[in-house]
């Protein structure tokens, strides 16, 4: 009698752990969904904001996508900041920047802000939906850039998942959407420019990260690349002018402060949903941005859905997700 009261408490205790780990993953899940979904819907809200006064008009390829993303990044730093303030993290963010970890994050943020933020947006400008799922090839380039800076081995499924990804890619270049602009070709290659920087950033905020708190590392990727934005690369692409217009025109400041607050989220929701369900599932749900980044596209810009674009678009994804994780790993019920 004695041994069967002590059972049942326990066994208890184990349907309980096992019901809150099951919840754990699922909300894990969950935020690794809204990820995908918020920076699906900051791609689209920053291409509408680029439609406004006075980005509309501009001389030159660079300037309009560029100060869009220096103003998204810098108030993604300030949405960051204040999150962080509630939390009661503000110092953190100081001592963490003076650190090599620290360091190492704002590298990254040179690679995937200026370099592959500012790209995306100038592919998006010129290709349309078309740029999206390009993008998405961030994780084989990743992959790659591992293998050669921190000789991590590329087994044979991230090696097929690569080859589905170029194949995707493919499929989309070849062949240019009807009514799409003159330097469709160029916003692909723009994407591609774009999928580069964000592996490179990938490799080198690995390190960082697993040090610093990846809220903290965050808020100094995204202020680092404002700063880096406004100092160097807006006054290099003479857009200071442009920036100030747009600083001072109220829609399109709040649309960008809109999308600004996607981007955000979408960081915030992704770390967790590492954090609970592990980087690889939380990245491969994140990816899923490049089918919500098409579907939101072709809703608010009007942009036209090719076969191509659909049959690449869910070509990469099916790759990227082989390069990022195991695919059963989603049916494990461990984290």
């Amino acid at each position: 009698m004695m041994k069967e009261a002590v059972a049942a408490p326990v066994a208890t205790a184990a349907m309980l752990k096992r019901k809150m780990d099951g919840r754990f993953r699922r909300n894990g899940i969950a935020y690794g969904l809204i990820s995908g979904i918020t920076f699906g819907l900051y791609s689209t809200v920053v291409a509408v904001a680029m439609m406004k006064d006075p980005f509309l008009g501009v001389v030159g390829a660079f300037a309009a996508p560029l100060v869009a993303s220096a103003i998204n990044d810098t108030l993604a730093a300030i949405w960051l900041v204040i999150w962080n303030i509630m939390k009661g993290r503000t110092k953190e963010i100081g001592r963490s920047l003076v650190t090599i970890p620290g360091l190492m994050v704002a590298l990254a943020a040179l690679f995937g802000g200026p370099i592959a933020n500012g790209a995306y947006l100038v592919g998006i400008d010129m290709a349309g939906a078309a740029a999206i799922p390009i993008s998405a090839l961030c994780p084989m380039f990743g992959a790659i850039f591992a293998r050669m800076f921190l000789k991590q081995k590329i087994d044979k499924r991230v090696a097929i998942g690569m080859l589905i990804c170029v194949v995707g890619a493919a499929l989309i270049s070849y062949v240019k959407p009807e009514g799409g602009t003159e330097n469709f070709t160029l916003g692909i290659v723009f994407a591609l420019v774009a999928a580069v920087g964000w592996g490179l950033e990938g490799v080198f905020s690995a390190f960082g990260m697993s040090m610093i708190d990846s809220n903290i590392a965050i808020t100094i990727r995204e202020g680092v690349s404002g700063i880096v934005y406004i100092a160097v690369v807006l006054p290099l692409f003479s857009a200071t002018d442009l920036f100030a217009s747009v600083l001072g025109s109220v829609s399109p400041m709040l649309i960008i402060a809109i999308a600004a607050l996607f981007t955000a989220i979408s960081f915030l929701t992704w770390y967790m949903a590492n954090n609970m369900v592990g980087v690889a599932v939380g990245m491969s749900l994140n990816i899923t941005y490049v089918l919500w980044g098409v579907v939101f596209a072709a809703i608010f810009l009007g942009d036209t859905l090719t076969p191509t674009v659909i049959a690449g678009a869910i070509i990469i994804t099916i790759g990227a997700l082989l390069v990022s994780m195991n695919p059963m790993d989603l049916f494990k019920k461990e984290a």
